[in-house]
């Protein structure tokens, strides 16, 4: 049970890891007071717990499927939620100085709150399930609890590894990675929500395009940090590759067209001040 509790719950909390640590390098680059931050681990936590005990009523709504489609509404607003995310720091990158815009502030702030919320409650929920499944079990608790505990240490640190290599960038550089890995991790939350779909027969299930286990198994550490990146998938469907592409291809194309707009305005700007 020792592996396997690693195993679980370092999944888990990789993928939220690395969501707080992007939203967290962001804040600091915004100088953004880390309210949001502790409101939103609140909300997420307690949110989870509900879940956990509410999860019976919530698996047997919507034809016994209610888990699965409640799971895969958290995914696609966390998607959405990252493009409103990504589009702000844009248009805070251009509103003034560098990462000095006052504009907008507060809604980003909102979205990265609602988002890592929502991120958390997802995350939680499946670890509070998984070790209330041990509680009436004979199975000693010694092996589960050394196993998610270092499952989180190892999931935690790897966030915190990450935050630092970002905090680290030059602001001029900040920008750039930030919007890609949120592109790619808003990527994988429409990935997971489509194999969530399927698994709830609302999407057509079909037969794998590729096995890239041999590659990158899902569960090693490697596969792990790749699901927890961009979701990865050993076997993905035709379907999850054309939504997963499109998703990329909606928040890239949105981050261009807000960063061209936002240039635009900014060279109008300093145009009329210069006359």
């Amino acid at each position: 049970m020792l592996l396997t509790s690693v195993i679980i719950i370092l999944r888990e909390v990789l993928e939220a890891a690395l969501l707080l640590s992007i939203l967290l390098a962001m804040s600091h680059f915004l100088h953004l007071r880390l309210r949001w931050f502790y409101a939103a681990l609140a909300a997420g936590v307690a949110g989870s717990v509900v879940y956990g005990v509410q999860l019976a009523a919530i698996s047997d709504a919507f034809d016994g499927v209610g888990q699965e489609l409640l799971n895969a509404a958290l995914q696609i607003a966390i998607y959405l939620l990252l493009l409103v995310i990504a589009s702000l720091l844009v248009v805070n990158y251009y509103t003034a100085n560098y990462y000095a815009g006052e504009r907008h502030r507060g809604i980003l702030s909102a979205a990265m709150t609602a988002a890592v919320a929502m991120a958390v409650l997802r995350e939680g929920s499946e670890i509070f399930i998984y070790l209330s499944a041990f509680r009436y079990s004979p199975q000693p608790w010694s092996g589960v609890l050394a196993g998610s505990l270092l499952g989180a240490g190892i999931g935690f640190s790897v966030g915190a590894l990450f935050y630092y290599l970002l905090v680290g960038l030059p602001r001029r550089r900040a920008l750039l990675v930030t919007c890609v890995l949120l592109t790619l991790v808003a990527g994988g939350m429409v990935l997971q929500a489509t194999q969530l779909l399927i698994q709830a027969d609302w999407l057509p299930a079909q037969v794998p395009l590729w096995d890239s286990s041999a590659l990158v198994a899902e569960g090693s550490l490697a596969g792990q940090m790749m699901y927890a990146l961009v979701g990865y998938e050993a076997t993905p469907t035709s379907l999850q590759v054309i939504l997963y592409t499109a998703s990329v291809a909606a928040m890239a194309l949105l981050l261009l067209l807000t960063r061209y707009h936002q240039k635009k305005i900014r060279t109008a700007r300093d145009v009329s001040q210069a006359r």
